[in-house]
């Protein structure tokens, strides 16, 4: 039987017309923000290290403000110097106390998992062992190096803004102590010294990892007691000392390699202090890198074999 004529004939509809496209599940992202839920101490402890220094160093501006009304006899150089002391070192112990978090973080980071038995529930997941052990590298090499830059310009800056009302009274005006800080230009400059440290130390932290990923006990002294047992050995056998020269060069070599001459024994406070060209030339940088790459390629594959302690 034909349809009537004035009927309207109906559109074929595409079943997959209207079906959103699969959203990307960007596990990687996931597993950093997991890694930050789950150990505050992440962020915790350089806030914590950031208001201790920032308060101290008030108190430390506001007791110079005093001495410099009380004591006018002082030069005027010697006292603006001794009020720009507190704003240049205020950024050290946030950067410290984030190095030191990175340290304990990554020798704990895939040896807790094991312990805990939580590595049982995290391997059922699809999630592979490289992102799992990408993600808990990124935490020292890109997390709290962000957390300390962040930290240290908003305590400068808070600092700043604090004395440019306490310091007008004591005969500094606010435009010389800002101009004398060089707060925006020093921006960058400890944006660079950042990521030349965290380039630097990139082999430390890939090696805590291997460790935590390998170690049934006490991943501290796995992690350093061969380092000492190699270099004592040399020291016996051979009556040198080039592994723990090399040691020393590893911490130290960032301020070495990525700063001119000049600026090494004193403050970093200008880019004409930077020289990224050697830095980026330097062998010790790259070979880092290498073994650094080396250490995480090991730890993935230990993450996929090593099970619950």
């Amino acid at each position: 039987m034909n349809p009537p004529s004035d009927a309207v004939p109906v559109p074929a509809v595409d079943s997959q017309a209207n079906v959103p496209a699969a959203q990307p599940t960007r596990p990687l992202y996931w597993s950093v923000r997991r890694e930050v839920w789950e150990n505050r101490s992440i962020y915790i402890a350089p806030l914590a290290v950031a208001a201790v220094t920032l308060f101290g160093s008030l108190i430390s501006v506001i007791v110079r403000a005093h001495n410099m009304r009380t004591l006018p006899a002082i030069e005027p150089a010697s006292q603006l110097a001794s009020v720009v002391r507190p704003f240049r070192v205020a950024p050290a112990p946030i950067m410290l106390a984030t190095l030191v978090v990175g340290v304990f973080y990554a020798l704990e980071a895939l040896y807790s998992e094991r312990r805990d038995r939580r590595i049982l529930f995290w391997k059922s997941l699809p999630v592979s062992d490289l992102t799992i052990v990408l993600s808990k590298a990124s935490i020292p090499l890109v997390v709290l190096p962000l957390i300390g830059f962040v930290l240290s310009v908003v305590a400068q800056f808070s600092l700043l803004v604090m004395a440019t009302l306490v310091l007008p009274g004591s005969g500094v005006s606010a435009a010389r102590l800002w101009a004398e800080v060089g707060f925006f230009q020093g921006i960058p400059v400890m944006l660079y010294g950042l990521t030349a440290h965290v380039l630097w130390f990139a082999p430390i932290y890939g090696w805590l990892l291997l460790v935590s990923a390998w170690a049934r006990r006490t991943p501290v002294l796995w992690a350093v007691m061969p380092l000492l047992a190699i270099g004592a050995l040399e020291k016996l056998a051979f009556g040198s000392s080039h592994f723990a020269a090399l040691l020393v060069y590893r911490v130290t070599g960032a301020m070495t390699e990525a700063f001119a001459a000049e600026a090494q024994n004193g403050h970093v406070d200008r880019l004409a202090h930077l020289d990224p060209a050697r830095f980026l030339t330097t062998p010790g940088l790259w070979i880092g890198l290498g073994a650094a790459a080396v250490f995480l390629a090991a730890t993935v594959r230990l993450r996929r074999d090593r099970e619950p302690i």
